[in-house]
């Protein structure tokens, strides 16, 4: 069995070469420099491998809606297969707007893959707090947490991250252990991508949202920024570099903002691709904005 990891990234564009405003140039990150070469930037958005067998390229986010791309049009355009700020009218965000519930509820990537009887996994666990919100009748969720509930498809808990099959949205689960207070180590992040791509090998599909990106770039907390690219950045390179045969790996994002951060907003810049594995090359060449990487993993793993 083939499978397929998707990493979503919120809020990473490709932005300018500039360590003043691009931390990306600022922090050099491994999972670029000792891979491809060089950072990407607005003047070098296409990259690849000395062995191509990896690449980065550009998606574009504004799908030609006017204003900045937002999380919630954004996410369900990846997840679903549509262009959803065409559908609206409008880029909407953070949470998906209440007309684009239906679409989710028909169209996301867990439910297609669970209407064809393929294993399907959404990595990421929540805490207890998550679930109190649920059960409370508050709706507001993301796109990936609503898409999964309207499938059925069961979301993680305490008890699954603690026994290692499935992983804290910050990776290493330091704010499930300085913010929550839960009994837990904080791992490498090492140690987590071994995890996940354990989980991606059994399943059809595997997902994993990471939000601090977004976070970060909306806040600008410049005291902890160095650490948590660092985080990402060693999780990131583990996984391009012990990729398993039997994975190909698509990382993604929504819209730019952690790449400028001297403004608080999302951007226009393009969406961060990255692509390796035995369909690296194909996600390169034909996905060109975020609606099309649902339907192009359809096609691919009939």
């Amino acid at each position: 069995m083939h499978s397929i990891l998707l990493i979503f990234l919120d809020g990473i564009g490709i932005g300018e070469n500039n360590p003043e405003i691009n931390p990306f140039f600022r922090y050099p990150f491994k999972s670029f420099t000792d891979i491809f070469g060089e950072t990407p930037s607005l003047n070098a958005q296409y990259l690849h491998s000395s062995g191509n067998d990896k690449f980065i390229f550009p998606s574009d986010a504004r799908l030609g809606i006017e204003g900045l791309p937002q999380s919630g049009t954004g996410q369900t355009s990846i997840f679903c297969g549509v262009n959803a700020p065409k559908l609206i009218g409008q880029h909407f965000g953070p949470y998906p707007y209440s007309t684009l519930i239906p679409v989710i509820k028909e169209k996301n990537i867990f439910r297609e893959f669970i209407d064809r009887e393929e294993k399907v996994a959404f990595a990421n666990a929540y805490p207890q707090i998550f679930f109190d919100y649920v059960n409370s009748g508050k709706q507001r969720l993301s796109v990936t947490t609503l898409s999964c509930r309207l499938s059925g498809l069961r979301l993680n808990n305490y008890e699954d991250l603690k026994n290692g099959n499935a992983l804290s949205p910050e990776i290493d689960n330091s704010r499930w252990v300085n913010k929550l207070g839960y009994d837990l180590p904080i791992i490498s992040p090492e140690l987590a991508a071994e995890r996940l791509l354990k989980i991606a090998s059994l399943n059809k599909l595997t997902v994993f949202e990471y939000f601090l990106s977004d976070h970060l770039g909306h806040h600008r907390n410049f005291d902890t920024l160095q650490k948590t690219l660092e985080c990402l950045d060693r999780f990131l390179f583990h996984i391009l570099t012990t990729l398993d045969t039997d994975i190909s790996l698509l990382v993604c994002s929504d819209h730019g903002n952690l790449e400028d951060i001297s403004v608080k907003m999302h951007t226009l810049n393009p969406a961060l691709t990255v692509s390796a594995g035995k369909y690296a090359a194909e996600f390169a060449e034909r996905i060109t904005d975020i609606s099309q990487i649902k339907p192009l993993i359809m096609e691919l793993t009939k």
